[in-house]
């Protein structure tokens, strides 16, 4: 009987120290990730601007649809923060609203892009195509490969909504909280570089 339970104490440290390793090894990996899409956008305005230096540029004026998107993700990023200092205060209630509240946040400027690129079409800027010109193809691309990311955000938020509800976070265990904001802050800062490049240099 000693030994069994023995065996089960060191069963239930290793699983301990392996989550423990887990948890130290989450924000560096998330860290390394952002800097890896960092270095993609990066590559693809670089892109944007060569190709627009090389002529047969269209230049047209940006939906103004784009400008709600960028208040919507703005606001998300600010209920995203209040999230974070709620669960700090073990205020579980306020965290999974605030949290509710970045996700509809999110989706609203998935909708407004989705807006945004039907105004275009409408003017006939398209992706791909015979009437497509390289300005609008970058556009659009820029805004596709930004959108993917996002989705990985809003499936991080669904899932730290959902372990909020389940009351599995505390004001002594809320990484994956932070995790989520930190991706969700850096999404949002990107876009604002994104729109904010794609205004002033086309």
């Amino acid at each position: 009987m000693e030994e069994t339970s023995l065996k089960i104490q060191n069963q239930n440290l290793r699983k301990a120290d392996f989550k423990q390793a887990q948890r130290k090894a989450a924000k560096p990996l998330l860290y390394i990730g952002i800097v890896s899409i960092v270095m993609l956008f990066a590559g693809l305005t670089s892109a944007y601007v060569v190709r627009a230096d090389n002529g047969n540029w269209l230049v047209f004026k940006l939906p103004d649809i784009l400008l709600i998107s960028t208040a919507l993700i703005v606001t998300s990023s600010l209920t995203m923060f209040v999230a974070q200092q709620a669960i700090k205060k073990n205020n579980l209630k306020l965290t999974a609203a605030c949290i509710f509240i970045t996700l509809g946040l999110g989706i609203g400027f998935f909708c407004t892009q989705y807006a945004g690129w039907k105004e275009l079409t409408s003017q006939g800027i398209y992706f791909m195509g015979k009437a497509s010109n390289a300005s609008g193809s970058f556009l659009y691309l820029i805004a596709i490969v930004h959108l993917a990311h996002m989705v990985g955000g809003l499936i991080a938020l669904i899932v730290s909504l959902t372990k909020t509800l389940l009351k599995k976070y505390s004001s002594a265990d809320y990484l994956g909280i932070e995790l989520t904001a930190i991706y969700w802050h850096f999404l949002d800062l990107l876009w604002v570089y994104l729109f904010l490049f794609l205004y002033f240099y086309r």
